[in-house]
Formats: structure tokens, C-alpha cells, sequence
């Protein structure tokens, strides 16, 4: 019986790398694959300074249409805006990553816990994460921006936060019902520990929703920063943010329309990649599909 339960996990790997796969041969899943692959090889070149100082100001092309030099124009002090976008962009997305590496960790943790334990322990999490629930989560995200001091890090933490509950509830869901599974008792009868039940064989039984959850919480992330950025508590100057650079367009679209679509396009090919890519893990590691392959 050992055996079979420990045998479980690579079995499990295997079906995650066949959804891989799966993914790709989906219509969604390449579409957002390729729309995400693309912003992020963006935003690492970006950091890399292959796009140039996307601060660096020069008064004598200000204002000037996109051209072979300034791929989308410049702006109003004369800065490259895709270099500003670019470099938005990889800000956006250190500050989405981290968040919900943040919010996975906390938040899966305390599923697990509040899913497995019936006691104090579960009841607290599961009243801690519906007082986090009653709130608006962009009202609250404002709310913890304003209250700490202004920096990609503290903005990443507010968002953390704020998508913290989200992982509580959809992790606690299924450990519900996998801690009644024969698989679970098994361990249980056998000596193992706690520990080892819920991390070598009830998280590998709820990977696949945990991955579809980050990918889409990864685009809430951005749009959330960016909102933060164009309400002016996002990432201060002065760092490009996607969100601020928008905020900065409003009064110039008239007059130079590229400096709003730069980052306007940026941040809907990065939120509909990741929801596209969202989409497709879904269905690929959706068990209800696996009579259908």
C-alpha cells in the first residue's frame, strides 16, 4: 500500500507534463502562451537596457511621432516611450510575480490547514479569510498602499494580501473532501505524519488548480497595480509604471496618441495572455476532461 501511495505523485507529474502539452495543441493555451512569452521577453530585455534609459530625457525630440528611432515616439519630456512601456512592464510584472508567490505560499498553506483540521485552527483562517472577502479587493489594496510607505515591494505585499483569501478558498475546497479519501486514511493507518499527508500526497492533489489559479491571479495582479499606478499609489517615480504612464497620456492623447497606446496595449496583451493561458491550463488539467483526449 506504500508503494501505490508513493507511486501516486509521479504519476501526477506525468499527467502535469502531458497538460503541458495539452495546452499548446489549445487555441487559448498557444494564443496566451505566445502573448505572455512575448510581453515578458519584452520586459526582460528591457531590464537588460537593450531598449535604452527608459528615463532619460531629451528636450530636443519631445513630443515626436513613432519613427525608426523611437519605435512609439516620445513624450512629453522627450523620453522613448516603448522603452518607458517596456520598462513599465517588467515593473508590473516583478510586482505581480512576487505578490502572488505571496499569496500562493500564505494562501495555499492556510487551505490546507483550514481544509484539514476541523478545529479553532480552521475556523479562525476560514473567519480571518471571509473578513478579507467583505471588502472591495481594490479598495482594500488602495487602502494597504496608502497606509505604508511607497515602494514596488510594499505594493506587492498590499496586492498579496488582498489575493491571500482567494488561494484560502480555493485550496480548502477540495481538501475537504481529499481528507476522506481512501488514499489519505491509508497514510493515516500506516503512521505517517501529518505533514507528510498533506505535502507528499494532498498538495500534489490539488497542483492543477493551484497553477490555473496563479495564472489568472497573475493578470488580476497587474491590473491591479497598474490601477494603483494610475491612481498614484503604485511604484513612485521615478520607476515607468504602466498604470502612471497611462495617467500621464490622458492629457496628451489628443495631441499624441502613442503615449497612451504603448502602455494601454501592454498591459491588454499581458492581462489577455494570461487569462487565455489561464483558459487553457483549465481545460487541460480539467480531470473531467481526461475521458475526452
Amino acid at each position: 500500500m506504500t508503494a501505490e501511495i508513493t507511486a501516486d505523485v509521479p504519476v501526477r507529474s506525468r499527467r502535469l507534463g502531458g497538460a503541458v502539452k495539452r495546452v499548446l495543441a489549445s487555441r487559448n493555451g498557444l494564443v496566451g502562451a505566445l502573448l505572455t512569452v512575448l510581453v515578458v521577453g519584452i520586459a526582460l530585455a528591457a531590464t537588460l537596457g537593450v531598449f535604452g534609459d527608459p528615463v532619460a530625457q531629451d528636450p530636443a525630440v519631445r513630443m515626436q511621432g513613432p519613427s525608426g528611432e523611437h519605435w512609439f515616439g516620445t513624450d512629453q519630456f522627450g523620453r522613448d516611450v516603448f522603452a518607458r512601456a517596456a520598462a513599465g512592464a517588467a515593473n508590473s510584472l516583478r510586482i505581480a510575480v512576487v505578490a502572488v508567490a505571496l499569496a500562493t505560499l500564505v494562501g495555499t498553506t492556510a487551505g490546507l490547514v483550514a481544509g484539514y483540521f476541523s478545529g479553532w485552527s480552521g475556523r479562525a483562517i476560514l473567519g480571518l479569510t471571509n473578513v478579507l472577502f467583505a471588502f472591495p479587493p481594490l479598495l482594500l489594496a488602495l487602502a494597504l498602499a496608502a497606509a505604508v510607505s511607497r515602494s514596488w515591494l510594499t505594493i506587492a505585499v498590499a496586492i498579496a494580501i488582498v489575493y491571500t483569501p482567494i488561494f484560502v478558498r480555493v485550496t480548502r475546497g477540495p481538501v475537504l473532501s481529499l481528507r476522506e479519501a481512501e488514499f489519505v486514511k491509508a497514510g493515516t493507518v500506516l503512521g505517517f505524519s501529518t505533514a507528510r499527508i498533506l505535502l507528499r500526497h494532498v498538495l500534489p492533489s490539488i497542483t492543477a488548480i493551484v497553477i490555473v489559479q496563479v495564472t489568472l491571479s497573475l493578470s488580476w495582479a497587474v491590473l491591479t497595480e497598474a490601477s494603483l499606478s494610475f491612481l498614484g499609489l503604485g511604484t513612485p517615480p521615478p520607476t515607468p509604471s504602466l498604470g502612471s504612464m497611462v495617467l500621464e497620456a490622458r492629457s496628451l492623447v489628443t495631441t499624441a496618441w502613442w503615449t497612451m497606446a504603448a502602455p494601454g496595449a501592454v498591459i491588454v496583451l499581458l492581462v489577455v495572455g494570461l487569462n487565455l493561458l489561464g483558459d487553457g491550463l483549465r481545460d487541460a488539467l480539467d480531470p473531467k476532461n481526461e475521458g475526452n483526449r
